[in-house]
């Protein structure tokens, strides 16, 4: 009896053992992508990525006053133009701090939506449209507004409705439930 016991923990063990190894195993064939100093899995959701990223902690600050982490932690899929926090330090003094205010979520959450495409939409897939468009594609954002893709000799850029562009500084960052594009400036709804 006390072999039969011994015999049936020491499977257990080794059984326990090979899981863990294959878990480990499946981790290290992700392919991740370093954003901010952390890598990003694509087995993780985009808040689970988002938070490690010491270059998205404004992003994230953003994403929790607008209410937002649920819908981004959901099934998706999504595009997400992720402005860094550099991005964020462009904007005029004190504007996040006016926008992270209780009585500005309606419009924290427009413009956080409006760098949130429906669909997963690969750097090679926007820039097909791109060369389909004639050199820009159009995509409607989550917020009911416009995005616009164009290329040039840097890369792929992307316009808002305002007229400002955001350089796609890291593409194809992919998330269990859709992508990050890295972008280096804010995008504005009309």
């Amino acid at each position: 009896m006390k072999k039969i016991a011994t015999s049936v923990a020491l499977f257990i063990a080794i059984m326990a053992t090979q899981k863990t190894m294959a878990q480990a195993s499946m981790t290290m064939k992700e392919s991740t992508v370093e954003v901010g100093g952390s890598p990003m899995y694509p087995s993780k959701n985009i808040i689970e990525n988002a938070v490690n990223s010491k270059d998205h902690t404004t992003l994230v600050a953003a994403v929790k006053a607008a209410g937002l982490v649920e819908t981004l932690q959901g099934k998706g899929p999504y595009t997400v133009f992720a402005p860094t926090n550099a991005a964020f330090d462009k904007l005029p003094a004190g504007t996040i701090d006016v926008l992270l205010k209780p009585e500005n979520k309606a419009q924290l959450t427009s413009i956080l939506t409006y760098h949130v495409v429906p669909g997963k939409l690969s750097s090679q897939e926007l820039m097909k449209w791109v060369k389909k468009g004639g050199g820009k594609a159009e995509l409607k954002t989550v917020q009911g507004g416009k995005l616009w893709i164009l290329e040039n000799s840097e890369g792929l850029w992307v316009k808002d409705e305002k007229g400002n562009t955001a350089k796609i500084s890291i593409a194809d960052v992919n998330q269990s439930n859709g992508v990050i594009h890295v972008i280096d400036t804010v995008l504005m709804p009309k």
